[in-house]
């Protein structure tokens, strides 16, 4: 049995869930998702509206890896599409510094040119501070891509710990030469 799986998924009020075919399609406050769902493997019940619960039709070692998987698919389309996610990202280091230039994100990190990244469709930056970006968006896999790819920039180096990391991030730091 799948521990994850068997937990139903609450809907809140402000979230519609309707099943067409074996696409879900999830519509919120913050956008809406469709994800397919395999119903030859699955059954998936919507209880009025309330909660939505998915089941193998029979359980064997292949399905109980893709029961777990699923549901938590649909957990974070419903929960993105009411809450949304957000990530916070922190640039450590003297000069590193961003602004938003239109549907650009502009990063100077201590390269002798500036970085420009292009913000994808559904994705939300703001600047709080010249050193503090904040990512959001109701695609949680988008939202965390997108961290990811902020951060390749300037990877944390172990001795001052500068670079881009998320907010709360554990940087292992080493020790410099001893005389």
């Amino acid at each position: 049995m799948s521990k994850i799986g068997k937990i139903n998924i609450s809907i809140p009020e402000k979230v519609k869930v309707v099943l067409a075919g074996n696409i879900l399609n999830i519509e919120g406050p913050l956008g809406k998702k469709s994800l397919g769902i395999d119903l030859d493997i699955f059954n998936l019940e919507i209880k009025e509206g309330k909660e939505i619960s998915i089941k193998p039709k029979k359980i064997d070692q292949n399905t109980k890896r893709l029961w777990g998987m699923n549901r938590s698919l649909i957990n974070n389309a419903v929960i993105g599409s009411s809450a949304g996610y957000e990530k916070i990202l922190e640039l450590v280091g003297v000069g590193y510094r961003a602004n938003l230039k239109g549907n650009q994100l502009n990063l100077q990190l201590g390269y002798s040119h500036d970085i420009n990244f292009d913000i994808p469709e559904g994705v939300k930056i703001t600047v709080d501070k010249q050193t503090t970006l904040k990512i959001s968006g109701f695609d949680k896999q988008l939202v965390g891509s997108v961290a990811s790819k902020i951060k390749m920039f300037r990877k944390i180096e172990p001795y001052k710990g500068k670079g881009i990391r998320e907010k709360g991030q554990f940087i292992l730091r080493k020790e410099g030469k001893k005389k």
